[in-house]
């Protein structure tokens, strides 16, 4: 088992980052005691070199290979392609995700198009100093949900400013509940059995991409995948309740005509 966080934060000891090892503490532990391979790694995005998004849409017309910024985007990718399971973390700056994540999602845009990241395991959490932190779940939800991910779960913890390391056992609980799902989402294989949303979604993309001119990137990437074969409804193999399946895919097919 291969964890990869990303971080969205300069603040390596920052309440998202203690909030994260606190995480990581609990599953090496829940993997101990199972006697499971299990590794764990954090990427703190600012210590890599993420440009901004030119929007010149290269990576959605010619592939992301096409893109003209030439950083450290595509080792991150790389990285997460690795993984099994990805916790994307970031502190809340003015009611949403840390400008440093969001240039990351902004630069992974082409993922949207084409989900490479279907069936992966998948953890949102934000900090936040006061307020809600629904809104930056919101975004970094939406974000895995388009790129394919299983979703484990999301947390927000108001943590107040930086938190003295003596007050942070009072976070344990929440940060054992998040370790907790996700550890046994990855035991469990539960991305066998997609949410109702996650397959609904799926519908969603393969009614649009469908559309799309044959000549287009996009669609040849779904065609490739065999996403777009009679009988494919999912991106991977699955074991979904039949009646769910064919009321996410109903609900799908009706969804398109008012957000495509």
């Amino acid at each position: 088992m291969r964890v990869l966080t990303l971080i969205g934060s300069y603040r390596k000891q920052g309440n998202s980052a203690r909030m994260v090892s606190m995480v990581e503490a609990r599953m090496r532990d829940l993997a101990a005691r199972q006697g499971l391979p299990f590794e764990f790694e954090t990427l703190f995005l600012g210590d890599s070199d993420i440009r901004y998004c030119l929007g010149c849409r290269a990576c959605f017309d010619r592939g992301e290979s096409a893109c003209p910024l030439k950083d450290g985007v595509a080792k991150i990718r790389a990285r997460i392609d690795a993984s099994d399971a990805l916790i994307v973390a970031s502190p809340v700056y003015v009611d949403d995700v840390s400008g440093l994540m969001k240039s990351l999602m902004d630069r992974l845009a082409y993922l949207c198009h084409r989900p490479g990241l279907g069936g992966k395991y998948a953890y949102a959490l934000a900090t936040v100093g006061g307020g809600s932190a629904g809104h930056a779940l919101r975004t970094l939800y939406l974000g895995l949900l388009t790129w394919g991910c299983h979703i484990v779960g999301k947390t927000g913890v108001k943590m107040g400013a930086l938190v003295p390391e003596i007050d942070m056992p009072r976070y344990r609980a929440q940060a054992n509940t998040a370790a907790e799902r996700l550890f046994g989402a990855i035991a469990k294989k539960t991305a066998m059995n997609p949410s109702f949303v996650s397959l609904m979604a799926f519908k969603i993309q393969q009614l649009a991409w469908k559309g799309e001119p044959a000549g287009s990137h996009d669609y040849a990437y779904w065609r490739e995948q065999g996403w777009l074969s009679r009988g494919c409804t999912y991106y991977h193999a699955h074991r979904a309740n039949p009646l769910k399946l064919a009321l996410a895919r109903l609900s799908g097919a009706v969804l398109y005509r008012f957000v495509v």
